[in-house]
């Protein structure tokens, strides 16, 4: 008889984010914790953090000094890592304060342990929006003071010659800013990146500008030029113009911000419709509401449902899929609902479809429900914890989708239903079981002899009734998959193998690691 070439054998697979296999700490509510590994910790904090944020168990001031330190040490043991991590970070996981204050940190760290290669290529490559030198410049300045090393100052240097355009000055230099254009280029002295001047003339108007000099707009910057011509109308005059040559607001570099306060009065349908054809992606999803109330031509409406359902423009938006649930959760009619789903369904790609039977646990408990994912947000965790969780039980025949607290709920998802509906009726349940996080009891309640199961929480789960905790929940040969709404420092079970794994943060990037495991091959980082 064959003790181990059984049709049950399975090959030992890992992933990126390890544990200790033993408790040597709790969870906020008391459970023994497990201790991630600085990479893994740093990871999951990482992917989930707004920086200067408070979340439920954790204040802000606490929550970027466990950042900071993270950074600290990782960027000092491990360069490479760290110049793989930063610009996922920033590109494919699609945060915008984290990688630049990881960055920045991660910096410092190194100059003080005297070690100075690659430092100026962290700084550079997360840098990708042309506002964020400045950030990063006032991050450093505003912690550190105005002694910039010379790496920050030539990462900044690097991002500037790429990202500085007219249409970026345009757009992101203004009054309310304390790090002008003019004022990063007066400090960290870029070199223009062409050599027909027009980069060069750019920067010089730019520090014009800052310094309120009274010069002409060079002549090789037509599009300022046209810009200023515009700016220049009577006010009595500007919506005929508008009207009679909407063009002339894109060759002019116009946003739909800066139309509002060039009109001096309300942004009408005509207002909306000869700006729109110039307006970005997420500028469209931000405005549905205000196309609905202004009674925006139906012909146009249908090329923004059009354009914010098209794979491309998905893709280069790199917008994080709780984006188009707000949007469909603010915009008041119906006539976005399809283009909002379709646009969800692409940006959870990496979502997979699995075969045999998926338990799909979604944690509904207080700290799931209490505050947005950010400031500027309206999205709870356990909203995003949900539109996962409603993915999953759409993309499959065989997906039992639980809503849990203390107790649990079944939730049915027939296949290929509308993601967005769905999330919003799955919501509508929460507080149906209470407001614990009883994360190992619902498991055991829930599993009836699936293929595998999925958790999607904070992962801060109470003591529960069975000391054993989670990871005995289920049976050992059965893949049980945490996905971390949160990046708090314990961990509920162990992971990083044996059947036990862990990802995290609010894009779907970290869902393409489960079909490598899945396959019998261990997962790397997924950058």
């Amino acid at each position: 008889m064959s003790k181990f070439n059984t049709t049950a054998a399975r090959p030992a697979v890992t992933s990126p984010v390890t544990t200790g296999r033993t408790p040597t700490t709790t969870t906020h509510e008391g459970a023994p914790g497990y201790v991630r590994d600085a990479k893994g910790e740093l990871f999951l904090l990482a992917v989930s953090n707004m920086v200067g944020e408070s979340t439920f168990y954790e204040n802000a001031a606490d929550r970027d000094a466990r950042f900071r330190a993270l950074v600290h040490q990782v960027a000092v043991e491990d360069l490479d890592w760290m110049s793989r991590f930063l610009p996922w970070l920033r590109g494919e996981a699609n945060l915008r304060s984290a990688p630049v204050v990881a960055a920045l940190e991660a910096v410092r760290a190194r100059l003080a342990a005297g070690l100075h290669g690659g430092n100026r290529e962290l700084v550079a490559s997360v840098l990708q929006r042309a506002d964020e030198p400045g950030e990063a410049l006032a991050y450093w300045t505003s912690r550190y003071g105005r002694a910039i090393p010379k790496p920050v100052k030539r990462g900044v240097a690097d991002a500037v010659q790429r990202l500085y355009t007219e249409r970026s000055l345009a757009k992101y230099d203004g009054d309310a800013r304390g790090f002008r254009f003019g004022d990063v280029i007066d400090l960290v002295h870029p070199a223009p990146a062409d050599d027909k001047h027009t980069q060069g003339d750019l920067f010089v108007h730019a520090l014009d500008r800052r310094h309120k000099r009274d010069k002409p707009i060079p002549e090789s910057l037509g599009m300022l030029r046209r810009r200023a011509e515009l700016l220049s109308l009577p006010v009595d005059e500007r919506r005929t113009v508008m009207a009679a040559d909407p063009g002339r607001l894109r060759s002019a570099g116009m946003t739909w911000e800066a139309l509002a306060g060039w009109l001096q009065g309300p942004m009408d349908a005509a207002a909306w419709e000869a700006i729109i054809p110039s307006m970005g992606y997420m500028a469209l999803i931000r405005n549905l509401r205000n196309f609905d109330e202004t009674g925006i031509d139906d012909d146009l409406a249908g090329q923004i449902a059009a354009k914010l359902s098209a794979p491309e423009e998905v893709a280069r938006s790199r917008q994080l899929p709780f984006r188009f649930y707000s949007a469909y959760r603010n915009a008041p009619s119906l006539r976005w609902g399809h283009a909002l789903d379709r646009a969800l369904t692409l940006a959870t790609r990496n979502v997979p479809s699995f075969t045999g039977r998926t338990l799909v646990l979604v944690d509904t408990s207080a700290s799931m429900t209490s505050g947005a994912i950010s400031a500027r947000s309206t999205v709870t965790p356990v909203q995003a914890a949900a539109l996962f969780g409603v993915t999953l039980a759409a993309r499959g025949d065989q997906v039992d989708l639980v809503g849990f607290a203390d107790g649990t709920f079944r939730h049915e998802v027939r296949r290929g239903a509308s993601v967005l509906r769905e999330v919003e009726r799955f919501c509508g349940r929460i507080g149906e079981v209470g407001h614990g996080t009883q994360i190992a009891d619902s498991l055991r309640r829930s599993w009836k002899g699936h293929d595998r199961a999925v958790i999607l929480s904070d992962m801060q789960t109470m003591t529960g009734h069975y000391a054993s905790g989670v990871t005995t929940a289920v049976p050992a040969d059965i893949p049980l998959y945490g996905f971390n709404l949160q990046g708090y420092r314990a961990a509920a079970m162990p992971t990083g193998q044996a059947n036990r794994h862990e990802f995290g943060g609010f894009s779907d990037a970290s869902f393409r690691l489960i079909p490598l495991l899945e396959a019998g091959r261990s997962a790397g980082w997924p950058f």
